[in-house]
């Protein structure tokens, strides 16, 4: 794999349509050497998307020595925009891989493949799915690791964030625990996973089953969600991913500032404790299963209000909550520990 990556965020340098490239910053620091964006060249990963300090923000290929391209942003329909095609263009042209975690499959377009064989590239797609899929069995509820799966009340609520810093914490204090991937930003993160979105609905309990049995060996599996169960654009994804991993606990994600459900404005979002009842019932079709923390996210209050949002969640779920980006994931290690110590 590349380990010298251009993240390309071509007239989306921000945290909302960046994420893929903030998680590349956040997580895998060490192998980015630029951002590429013509409209933001000469200021600094941290002037666009606040981290990454100085890493500069490039316009051309040429300016920098890399051996990857990763595709940094979740463009709406999931389609190469044509203002980054002709970067991908050159990246192959230069020998380059190119990671790309969209819908459409850049392996699939006649010209990038002709380039790509011609020039020596490669084009590499997070979302292209295994030779084969099998329908669920219901057989990853008799693992014998620990399955914690990160649920949340909308999309784009942190449950990848969530899932890595809690798998990471979890391996400081010496348990053998591991992140499993069901997105394409995580599968780039984590160098394995299933995309769960491109997956067709009749097959997303089976594929996300097989990548439990695949770590049946692991002491805590963290798995990470998609979308909501009331979410009318994931909910199919976010179900069958829910059965399919069977979780013994959950840990329920939500934005402290969102009031009305993402691309769905005129619907409202429940309070914290409805979630808690309907994951817990919904698991339970398959496998008992327990939300045992909630984590909030708090970006976009100030300190003061921050904290009172985690002590809102507390009350209304009477579970631990916590910031795991603001303030640690310390409560939810906590919460699940005990809850492995007593299962």
């Amino acid at each position: 794999m590349a380990r010298r990556y251009v993240l390309l965020t071509e007239g989306s340098t921000h945290p909302v349509p960046a994420k893929t490239a903030v998680a590349m910053l956040r997580y895998r620091r060490g192998d980015v050497v630029a951002l590429l964006d013509s409209r933001n060249a000469g200021r600094t990963a941290e002037d666009c998307l606040g981290l990454g300090g100085a890493l500069p923000v490039i316009g051309k290929l040429t300016e920098v020595e890399a051996d990857g391209l990763v595709i940094g942003t979740a463009p709406a329909g999931g389609r190469l925009p044509p203002d980054m095609r002709q970067a991908v263009r050159d990246a192959v042209t230069r020998g380059m891989e190119v990671v790309s975690g969209l819908h459409e499959l850049l392996g699939d377009d006649p010209e990038l493949r002709a380039l790509a064989e011609r020039h020596g590239g490669t084009l590499r797609d997070l979302r292209r799915l295994p030779a084969e899929l099998a329908l669920g069995q219901n057989r990853a509820r008799h693992t014998a690791c620990l399955r914690v799966h990160t649920v949340g009340h909308d999309g784009a609520v942190g449950k990848m964030t969530v899932a890595v810093e809690l798998a990471r914490a979890l391996r400081e204090r010496a348990h053998d625990a591991r992140f499993l991937a069901s997105g394409q930003t995580g599968i780039l993160l984590a160098g394995d996973g299933v995309a769960i979105d491109a997956v067709p609905a009749d097959f997303v309990s089976g594929a996300i089953e097989a990548q439990v049995l695949a770590q049946r060996d692991a002491g805590i599996l963290v798995i990470e969600g998609q979308g909501s169960l009331v979410h009318p654009q994931f909910s199919a994804g976010t179900l069958g991913l829910l059965h399919g991993c069977a979780p013994d606990a959950m840990i329920l994600c939500l934005d402290a500032t969102r009031r009305a459900i993402r691309n769905c404005e005129a619907d409202p979002i429940p309070p914290p404790e409805f979630f808690v009842e309907l994951y817990e019932r919904m698991a339970a079709l398959i496998h008992p299963s327990r939300v045992v923390g909630v984590a909030v996210k708090t970006a976009d209050l100030g300190e003061a209000a921050a904290r009172a949002a985690l002590r809102e969640a507390e009350v209304r779920t009477g579970l631990p909550a916590a910031d795991v980006l603001r303030f640690g994931v310390g409560p939810l290690v906590e919460a699940v520990t005990r809850h492995d110590e007593n299962r």
